[in-house]
């Protein structure tokens, strides 16, 4: 599993392992479809040995943290003097929400840190040579503005949206993946060639790329999710000096069709910035909305191989942690009296998810497994403005195959049966990943705290 440790305070997480679990099996359908491949992702892509790994790191942050620690330190860095004078209202709103949420955050990242150093994991220890990181260009966005002068078939039925990736068809180039949903319903990854670009496909996986003005097809297709995962492109003033993707006001996400994608009670589960006015709008606008009740408040910590924070927890430039908001899409009490809702464990508050983080850009781990208590085995589940495919989830954004890229994976062969998957098990989950297997996380032992 990809869940390392779990105790009271929440789990620490192996981002990487779950990517390989939904990657292990695969087919090259443009080379040798009879052939067997493992893909594993690239640890390059999460060996952040030393705190402070972005480049924009500000001085006044170094030196309260030496390279390899062997607890979590949060020693307040200077103060840095201002140039214009008093704190304006939003840094003195941060610096009260980070007080508020502080000790949330340093006693749960330490407990789940020192239990998983106690079984020899965070130790600083690399498993393969440095590599330099793969190419982070996307021109996926860019092709998703030039498809919307394509034209789209707005009256077809929900199983006309959806096409599927054939094992027989070697070079599937006629897919439509802009206005119709791809899917791979076979128990095996496929490497296939689309847009001129190789991409690995996770087995029983459906995505759709394309921006807010071809979303439609999502949710003509019929279905209603148990679980919407969303990492919204958030707007704040390094992203607009940095150019490196657009963002998105605020207000345009209320536009998002979270009531017809959503069933009863589904969960909603949304990435937020460390910025108070972001959070207040999920809590106060954008959940009231689409009629999602907050439930909670969870937070992702990022440490390096070594255990310590990213930065210092009370970094003036930037934290070593994220919000995750989480709530229930309720309807009317007609529909709830019509649909009952599934029993599934109540959501608890301020609970803390800690792992390495990706060095590459807007890359969150996956959160499938430490989700599925609160969904259900057998969730529908969907993301929203992914960047990356999950096997037996539906993913859409207009990036929505970077992280699929086979740039980003090792291939190796392996000695399994050269058989071809057919439709006798196209309706099969496949066994490999845990979020359709059904397997919860670990149960808690008497010494969990």
């Amino acid at each position: 599993m990809s869940i390392t440790h779990q105790n009271m305070k929440g789990w620490v997480l192996d981002a990487c392992s779950l990517i390989d679990r939904g990657h292990s099996r695969c087919i090259r359908l443009s080379r040798d479809p009879k052939a067997r491949f493992g893909y594993r992702f690239k640890r390059q892509c999460f060996r952040i040995t030393k705190s402070y790994y972005g480049a924009n790191s500000s001085s006044a942050d170094a030196g309260s943290n030496s390279d390899t620690m062997p607890k979590l330190r949060c020693k307040p860095p200077k103060k840095r003097k201002r140039k214009n004078g008093e704190l304006n209202q939003g840094e003195i709103d941060s610096r009260t929400y980070h007080q508020k949420i502080r000790s949330v955050i340093l006693e749960g990242a330490e407990s789940l840190v020192d239990a998983v150093k106690a079984h020899g994991h965070l130790n600083g220890a690399a498993d393969e040579a440095e590599e330099p990181l793969p190419n982070q260009e996307c021109p996926l966005a860019a092709l998703c503005n030039m498809a919307k002068e394509l034209f789209q078939l707005e009256n077809a039925d929900g199983e006309d949206r959806v096409q599927f990736i054939s094992a027989e068809d070697s070079c599937p180039s006629h897919l439509d993946l802009f206005s119709r949903i791809t899917e791979n319903n076979s128990d095996l990854a496929m490497e296939v060639t689309l847009m001129g670009e190789q991409y690995v496909i996770p087995p029983h996986t459906a995505f759709l790329l394309s921006d807010f003005s071809r979303i439609q097809p999502l949710v003509h297709s019929g279905k209603r999710f148990d679980l919407i995962v969303m990492d919204p492109p958030w707007e704040n003033k390094s992203l607009k000096r940095s150019g490196r993707y657009s963002s998105l006001p605020s207000s345009q996400l209320k536009y998002l069709p979270i009531p017809l994608l959503a069933s009863l009670n589904c969960l909603v589960v949304t990435w937020v910035t460390n910025r108070p006015s972001h959070q207040r709008f999920v809590r106060d606008e954008l959940y009231p909305h689409w009629g999602v009740e907050v439930l909670a408040e969870w937070f992702w910590v990022k440490v390096t191989r070594t255990g310590e924070f990213v930065y210092p927890l009370d970094s003036q430039h930037k934290k070593p942690y994220e919000v995750l908001i989480l709530g229930r899409f309720r309807c009317s009490a007609e529909d709830s009296q019509s649909s009952p809702a599934k029993s599934v464990a109540p959501v608890e508050d301020q609970r803390v998810i800690v792992s390495l983080p990706s060095a590459l850009h807007s890359h969150k781990p996956s959160l499938s497994e430490v989700l599925m208590p609160y969904v259900g085995a057998e969730a529908k589940c969907l993301e929203l403005f992914a960047r990356s495919l999950q096997p037996g989830w539906t993913s859409w954004g207009n990036e929505v195959l970077k992280f699929q890229h086979t740039s980003y994976f090792t291939a190796t062969p392996t000695d399994e049966p050269a058989d071809t998957p057919s439709g006798e098990t196209a309706g099969r989950r496949p066994e490999a990943v845990v979020i359709s297997a059904g397997e919860p996380p670990p149960p808690l032992s008497p010494t969990d705290g």
